[in-house]
């Protein structure tokens, strides 16, 4: 029952960073996340004890953990093996796709579409991490998948700042939109490119951002 438990809370908090419901050095506090829940703090902090050691939180002081910060060099080393492992899966998930899951990729898109015109952006992260990993989860090789949910849980929390700027998120659908047409006619290298095009496009903006960031911080430094 312990383990069931300790199952349940990993994959809470597992899928709270992949959607990125937490921020980018938020501190969780094992007892607050126990009470939130209802549980005993054995089970949460064990949860988190297994993300630590996947490289999704950073370990602190007085039991805590926390999110780790995101610097443009770190962002940058992640998004360099992001792109081809999400190229290639995508790829190799096309082909092998369902009736069934291109209903659900249909209704992340449409999700999508609505959260951005009401400025929703928890759902809006929601249904990007849904749309993009499940058509992952697709592509055969668990190898591949483990490492690109790996690199997902070190960036989903970051995903909260592409609500930065209020021009982009007119274009935060419009890639999703051509790779699924590529997907619906079975274009496996077109979906390939425009997911490609959808990571690139974002990265550039979120570097940039990293980049003024830092500027920022080294001149207010003693």
């Amino acid at each position: 029952m312990a383990d069931n438990l300790q199952e349940q809370l990993y994959q809470r908090i597992r899928e709270g960073l992949l959607a990125g419901r937490f921020q980018p050095g938020e501190r969780l506090k094992i007892r607050d996340l126990a009470a939130q829940w209802g549980s005993s703090p054995m089970p949460v902090r064990a949860a988190l004890q297994r993300l630590v050691a996947e490289g999704a939180l950073e370990g602190e002081p007085q039991r805590s953990v926390r999110v780790p910060a995101m610097t443009r060099e770190r962002y940058q080393n992640i998004f360099q093996v992001r792109l081809g492992l999400e190229g290639l899966a995508v790829e190799l998930a096309t082909p092998r796709l369902t009736p069934a899951d291109l209903a659900v990729l249909r209704d992340c898109v449409a999700r999508m579409d609505l959260a951005i015109e009401q400025r929703q952006v928890q759902a809006y992260l929601d249904a990007n991490s849904q749309f993009h990993l499940h058509l992952y989860s697709a592509c055969g090789n668990p190898v591949l998948l483990r490492s690109i949910e790996s690199l997902w849980l070190q960036i989903g929390p970051f995903f909260n700042r592409l609500f930065t700027g209020a021009d982009l998120s007119l274009r935060l659908n419009d890639f999703h939109e051509e790779a699924f047409t590529a997907i619906e006619a079975g274009d496996a290298k077109a979906a390939r490119q425009f997911m490609e095009q959808d990571l690139l496009y974002f990265a550039r903006f979120l570097l940039n951002l990293l980049e003024l960031e830092g500027a920022q911080a080294r001149s207010v430094s003693p």
